[in-house]
């Protein structure tokens, strides 16, 4: 090929640049000759031998593929040497737009691309931050513990002669008819249900108050005009109850003995002691997930830009994994996880170039401000993730090379050093966390 001509760079926006190539008849001859002469070492045409048939046969049978090629060999060749020569860096593939070959007429090529926004971050000194201050109330302990307590909870049997009362766990059967006709869908066997919970239409649980074990009951429910089944909605349905069991749920005295469920306390201060540290590290974690928001949300105010949609679009595609596997650790079967996380993609649209700017801008900060992290500091985080998931140091290790993950886990630092440095150059109040009315706070 001759020397190419230079290409016009167009910046269409901050982020996006033109670039269109005039390629001259001769480069275009010159790649034409080349593709013919490839193809006509072995393409079979009837009465030629390979490597024999004529450049007209060929352009006959295989003109289409072949300019095909010569404009892709072209638009490749070009467009990576445009990126060199210009050390224009691409994040996203170029949109080309050609109007293909035509005889002895230069080829005029385009290719749009998004390229890293060029911010200099302003604003990031000086902020004025507000930071929760963790505090456990006294209310909140005990709530916890008595969570505790309902976790550990036992049902007992009561008196056969004793009717249904609220709080009490039913075994019931029950099948329900609309308009005479009964409905599979409102049919259950051996159903636990505790009375006043609420999770049955209303004035199912209310009508099985007093009914005693053995017993059939008729129970007559109108269900809401909102119900989510359409067909039941506002309509009276008959039940047929058999209440075949009566248990109430008996709660573990919180003394010594209750200590036995866990093992590793010698008193209950100690067990008070140790709920009222998780409580505590839980607050201080939402706490700086929500500082560090509030640092970001302020960068942003003050730095605004546009970001590729090619990292938008990579960033999204992050977090609708993330859902994916989310729900698929929870139960839910991946093929129906995967289907409900993509659906949710758009929602994610606003958070993920939220998160796309806030990197680009902590990026920027790092690098102004000489921030980085050392070797020994990305080695000794490793090995803390590695102990968090429970794998032996060097098979973590290598998982994360395989994967290209190394440069996130530096990424990862260098992110809580510069979240740091603006902590530490703004003004922070810090505000006690609301008092429980209930309890006491303690300091």
């Amino acid at each position: 090929m001759n020397e190419m001509n230079q290409p016009k760079i167009e910046d269409v926006s901050p982020i996006k640049k033109k670039i269109t190539f005039d390629v001259p008849w001769q480069d275009v001859k010159h790649e034409l000759d080349a593709v013919y002469q490839k193809v006509g070492k072995t393409a079979r045409i009837k009465g030629f031998r390979p490597g024999k048939v004529p450049r007209s046969m060929l352009e006959k049978f295989y003109r289409q593929d072949v300019e095909a090629d010569v404009v892709a060999n072209l638009v490749n060749h070009y467009y990576w040497d445009a990126l060199q020569k210009n050390r224009i860096a691409a994040v996203s593939q170029p949109e080309i737009e050609q109007p293909g070959i035509e005889a002895d007429k230069n080829f005029v090529f385009s290719a749009t691309i998004e390229v890293q926004p060029q911010v200099e971050p302003v604003g990031y000194k000086e902020l004025e931050l507000e930071k929760q201050e963790p505090i456990v109330a006294d209310a909140e302990l005990e709530a916890s513990l008595e969570q505790m307590r309902q976790m550990m909870a036992v049902l007992k049997n009561v008196d056969d002669e004793r009717g249904v009362q609220k709080g009490d766990f039913v075994t019931i059967s029950f099948e329900g008819a609309l308009d005479g006709d009964k409905l599979p869908e409102l049919k259950s066997e051996n159903h636990l249900l505790e009375i006043g919970s609420g999770s049955f239409v209303p004035g199912f649980e209310d009508q099985l108050i007093d009914a005693r074990k053995g017993t059939v009951k008729n129970i007559d429910v109108v269900f809401p005009e909102n119900y989510q089944a359409a067909h039941l909605a506002g309509k009276n349905v008959a039940f047929t109850v058999d209440v075949k069991d009566i248990k109430i749920k008996e709660l573990p005295d919180f003394d010594e003995k209750f200590l036995n469920n866990f093992g590793k306390y010698d008193s209950l201060e100690d067990l008070r002691a140790d709920v009222r540290r998780g409580i505590a590290e839980g607050k201080k974690q939402r706490a700086e997930t929500a500082f560090i928001r509030q640092i970001s949300d302020k960068l942003l105010e003050k730095n605004v830009f546009d970001v590729p949609e090619a990292f938008v679009q990579q960033q999204i595609y992050f977090m609708v994994t993330d859902a994916k596997n989310r729900m698929v650790s929870e139960g839910m079967d991946p093929k129906k996880a995967e289907e409900l996380a993509a659906n949710y993609s758009g929602h994610f649209r606003d958070e993920a170039t939220k998160v796309v700017k806030t990197t680009i801008l902590l990026e920027k900060i790092a690098e102004k401000e000489s921030i980085s992290v050392t070797d020994e500091e990305v080695e000794m985080r490793i090995r803390e993730l590695a102990m968090q998931r429970s794998q032996d140091y060097e098979t973590y290790r290598k998982s994360l090379e395989s994967d290209g993950l190394l440069e996130n886990i530096r990424g990862e630092l260098v992110n809580r050093k510069t979240y740091k440095f603006i902590e530490a150059n703004s003004k922070v109040t810090v505000l006690e966390a609301e008092q429980i009315e209930s309890g006491d706070v303690e300091k």
